[in-house]
């Protein structure tokens, strides 16, 4: 497939350490869009499958990103000429398999520990992928902080677990969708680093995988959305856990390396059990707390080190020389 450039963004390699705070903090705004969606499903309308309202989120949330496009100074046509580029389309393909893999998995496996090997996996791949494909070397405060948010958030998925029985097949689809987010987090990366705008690759990569889903979605019951609170969680879902909190993820993996984003993506599942504690009722055991100051130490640490790291290199040289082909 031809390789069709977009609308480049500015690039400033003189950018400083407030450019690269701003965006720690842009990624983190979006982990808590993102921590969001839990809750939301818990008070929307009976009726629902995990499989439809994930599908519709990721359809509605494609459609805002391109409808929003022109208002954040992208242009539409370059978005959809990414459908044309190898890494464009498997942006857009593993948008659609992490959500149909997280979904089977947690469906097998159970909601705790399919959500542990999902979420916890990401960051893992993440960090192998870009080191092979964009030669973003991880680096060991890297290594450490997503060791930490990965234990704490052990600690947390297990402090309200039962003890199910391992399902290999469960795990294995955890672990894909795992993996379908890590490459989907490279592939957008690479076209960044290509010189595409941020927003979009984003809009391109939800566009194409909402289109995917669309046969997904038309399978589920999907007369929920015909009620009012059934359009108001399905809008929410999509236009502020995915078109907002992506054009946030976006800005800020233009300017961070892959690895250290995924990472401090793992607020996510601290603020879900924040607004399950305090808007839910749940309780949370003792376990539990612990496993959230963990990530939430990691995510301090991972945050002050990428702030004031060097910025994201630049790898166009890199794109035939030393990454790899797909």
């Amino acid at each position: 497939m031809a390789d069709t450039a977009g609308t480049a963004e500015v690039r400033d390699p003189r950018s400083g350490a407030g450019g690269r705070g701003q965006a720690v903090l842009m990624v983190l705004g979006a982990a808590v869009l993102f921590g969001t969606t839990g809750t939301t499903q818990a008070l929307g309308p009976s009726g629902t499958t995990p499989l439809g309202v994930g599908a519709a989120r990721i359809v509605i949330g494609g459609a805002g990103l391109l409808a929003v496009l022109p208002w954040v100074g992208g242009r539409r046509s370059a978005a959809l000429a990414l459908w044309r580029t190898r890494w464009g389309v498997l942006a857009g393909v593993t948008t659609a398999l992490y959500q149909v893999c997280f979904f089977g998995g947690v469906s097998r496996a159970g909601v705790a520990l399919g959500t542990l090997v999902t979420i916890g996996s990401g960051p893992v791949f993440t960090g192998l992928l870009s080191w092979l494909m964009l030669r973003e070397r991880p680096q060991a405060s890297w290594a450490l902080a997503t060791t930490v948010c990965v234990v704490g958030l052990a600690l947390l998925v297990a402090s309200g677990a039962s003890s199910p029985s391992v399902d290999p097949v469960g795990l294995l689809l955890a672990l894909a969708s795992g993996f379908g987010y890590a490459v989907y987090t490279v592939a957008a990366k690479r076209l960044m680093n290509e010189g595409h705008r941020s927003d979009e690759v984003m809009a391109a990569s939800f566009g194409l995988g909402g289109a995917l889903l669309l046969v997904v979605l038309v399978t589920q019951p999907i007369a929920w959305v015909s009620t009012p609170s059934g359009l108001a969680m399905a809008l929410w879902l999509g236009l502020g856990t995915t078109t907002l909190a992506y054009v946030l993820f976006g800005r800020g993996l233009h300017h961070l390396p892959a690895g250290p984003v995924t990472t401090l993506v793992l607020a996510e599942p601290v603020v879900a059990t924040l607004l399950g504690v305090l808007v839910l009722d749940e309780t949370l055991a003792p376990a539990g707390w612990v496993g959230a100051a963990c990530v939430l130490a990691g995510l301090a640490l991972q945050g002050v080190v990428a702030s004031r790291g060097p910025r994201a290199r630049f790898v166009e040289d890199d794109l035939t020389a030393g990454g790899l082909p797909l």
